[in-house]
């Protein structure tokens, strides 16, 4: 549920030195039967969201990848794949167009002001 209310907060995009991260991301694969990720979060088919080691559960991202460019946030802090620095839900990994582990960018999403 707290990922849908991401979508529709005032967030932007927050300048990290040097632009956009890069990272290694891929889906995270399809979601068993009551999955909970390490944030206590209930992951359905229809959850938007990305897992990374080691930024904090609930801090707002953007990602970037070929044109596309989705605002979402952390739900998990275990990788399920070796080789990544990110994973998405695999209903975000559609949006975003991802196929097996492809990079992409990222950064930190802060609020609007004015």
């Amino acid at each position: 549920r707290r990922t849908e209310d991401a979508t529709s907060a005032a967030l932007t995009s927050a300048i990290a030195p040097g632009g956009w991260y890069q990272a290694f991301a891929g889906s995270r694969g399809p979601v068993g039967d009551a999955q909970r990720t390490t944030c206590g979060l209930l992951l359905t088919g229809r959850s938007l969201g990305v897992t990374h080691p080691v930024v904090t559960c609930g801090a707002k991202l953007v990602l970037r990848h070929e044109g596309k460019q989705v605002l979402t946030e952390v739900i998990d802090n275990a990788l399920v794949e070796a080789g990544r620095q990110l994973e998405v839900t695999e209903a975000l990994a559609r949006i975003l167009e991802l196929q097996g582990t492809e990079e992409i960018e990222w950064r930190f999403a802060v609020e609007a002001s004015g």
